[in-house]
This record gives structure tokens, C-alpha cells and sequence, in this order.
């Protein structure tokens, strides 16, 4: 059974990479100054951002590669298991590496909206690919936090350092909501897929057996992580995947209510709902009165 290598200190990574340890919460590294990493599988207890120039070996995750090519970042966050596979043809790697320990940004701003971040929960094939002026843009983020890692820490370097790191992933997000809409056409073909599957997944009963469908089941059969199939979704309709999925429920109910042979209760059993209480809560929510009013008014 392959070892695992536990990764839960700047200063280790920075002394598997050969380099010295600045700062012992955060590290910025020069890929080309680095050595590369062995080919092993590593769990990270650290946040760790990879901005990759060339190709250079590829990262997986699971049994699949990342998408992982020249001009992209990756995001992985504490808890991820990630193995390296060197290319047969060494290269030296280049391009940069941005890591904090979780501790870095307790107590701040960037620390009570981490969570928020849903890149660093997306999957394999969703990685960032900047353009040219977004690439620039985060070299000089890193450039920003690597000048306070390089001064004498005080008082001022935790709030210095979390807040450009705040910076540069807030900056993420506009690249990622670039990212959706630069790949429109394929962010159609998932949407046309979900709709599809959430169609299917009511005409062949499963609701009945499964109960109500959820984003992480959509997700994971158009092979994509939950926070990314919930950004795109929301991207291209204006609402969460939750509410796409809520809405095509109380249309299905209102079409099944005019079924006087059943019962609200057994119309909410089919749609998935394990209460009919909570269908009916919802009925009211989005339409504004209960299932037994709407039937008794149409």
C-alpha cells in the first residue's frame, strides 16, 4: 500500500521543495528556484493555490488528472489527498505556488468567509485558466504577500498578509465568473443535461424509491463537483440549482394536484418528499397558498 506523505506545515512543504522557510504560516514559491515534487501521494493539511506556466507533471486527484495545463490555477484545501505524477520527459516546473496554514487567517476578515470560496472544493476537470492580464493580475497578489513574508513580522503582518490573499481570491471569483461565461456553449450542453436528467428522474419514478433530488446526485452524474455545478447553474439561469430543482417540483405537484383519485399525501410521497407537511410548506412558499387551496381554486 503507497505511503502517504502528510503535509501539515509551511516549513515542511518548503523543505521538500528546497526552500528556505520565511514566514511559518504562509509560503510564496518561485517554481523555477524549486525542487520539484516527488512522485507521491500527499494529504495537505495546508490551503494551497498552484499558478502553472508550463506543463510540467500532472496532479491527480482520485483516479483523475487535473485540469491542469500551461496558464491555470488550482486550488486545494486542508484535507485534500492529491498524488504527483512526474511526465516521462522531466521538465524543471514552472510558474508559482501560494501556501497559508489554516491558523494564518484565524481571527481575520478572510478567515470568516474561507467557506465561501467554492473553488477550493471544485473538482479535477474546473480548473481557473487565466488570460494574460489575469495572470498578471495574480502575480502581483503574490508579489503583494511575499514582500510581507520577506519583512520581520509584527503586528501588522497577519492582517497585511490574509488581506491580499482576501484580495487575490476575490479576484478568483471574477475569473471564474469570466470562466462561465468564456465556455458558454458547454455550460449550455450541462444545463440541457440537467434539465434532462431532472425530467428523467421523475418520469422513471425515482423519486418515490430515492426521494427529492439533490444537487450533489446532478452533480455527480454530470461528473462535476457540487459548488461548481451550483455556481454554473446559478451563472446561467440567475438561481441556485436548489431553486431550479424547487421550481421543477411545484410544477410537477401542480399538474399532479388536479389528480382528485389522490390524496396531497400521496402526491407529496411521489415527488420525493418523506412528510407531506414539507410539501405542503413549500407549495405555500412558492405559490402562496396551500396544495388543497389551489386544487379547491382551479
Amino acid at each position: 500500500m503507497e505511503d502517504i506523505i502528510k503535509l501539515d506545515s509551511v516549513d515542511t512543504y518548503n523543505k521538500m521543495r528546497g526552500v528556505e522557510t520565511l514566514h511559518p504560516l504562509v509560503t510564496v514559491i518561485d517554481l523555477s528556484q524549486a525542487v520539484p515534487m516527488p512522485a507521491q501521494t500527499f494529504n495537505f493539511g495546508l490551503y494551497a493555490i498552484y499558478l502553472k506556466e508550463i506543463k510540467c507533471g500532472e496532479l491527480k486527484y482520485g483516479r483523475h488528472n487535473y485540469d491542469f495545463q500551461e496558464g491555470t490555477l488550482v486550488f486545494i484545501a486542508p484535507g485534500q489527498v492529491l498524488g504527483v505524477q512526474p511526465n516521462v520527459t522531466t521538465f524543471q516546473p514552472y510558474g508559482w505556488a501560494l501556501l497559508f496554514h489554516p491558523d494564518l487567517i484565524k481571527g481575520t476578515s478572510l478567515g470568516d468567509k474561507i467557506q465561501a470560496y467554492n473553488f477550493f472544493s471544485y473538482d479535477v476537470n474546473e480548473a481557473l485558466h487565466l488570460s494574460e492580464k489575469e495572470r498578471q493580475i495574480a502575480l502581483d497578489c503574490f508579489s503583494k504577500i511575499q514582500y510581507e513574508m520577506e519583512h520581520s513580522i509584527d503586528q501588522h503582518s497577519k492582517t497585511l498578509i490574509s488581506s491580499n490573499i482576501e484580495l487575490f481570491l476575490n479576484y478568483c471569483n471574477r475569473f471564474y465568473d469570466r470562466q462561465f461565461v468564456t465556455r458558454d456553449h458547454s455550460n449550455k450542453g450541462v444545463l440541457e443535461k440537467f434539465e434532462d436528467l431532472l425530467m428523467a428522474y421523475f418520469s422513471e419514478n425515482k423519486a418515490s424509491t430515492k426521494g427529492l433530488p439533490t444537487v450533489a446526485y446532478f452533480a455527480w452524474e454530470l461528473n462535476l463537483s457540487a459548488n461548481y455545478f451550483g455556481d454554473l447553474i446559478k451563472s446561467e439561469t440567475g438561481i441556485t440549482a436548489q431553486e431550479y430543482i424547487q421550481t421543477k417540483v411545484i410544477d410537477l405537484a401542480k399538474q399532479r394536484i388536479f389528480d382528485h383519485d389522490k390524496s396531497i399525501s400521496q402526491i407529496a410521497y411521489e415527488l420525493g418528499f418523506s412528510y407531506p407537511q414539507h410539501f405542503t410548506r413549500l407549495f405555500k412558499q412558492k405559490v402562496g397558498m396551500s396544495p388543497t387551496e389551489y386544487r379547491t381554486v382551479n
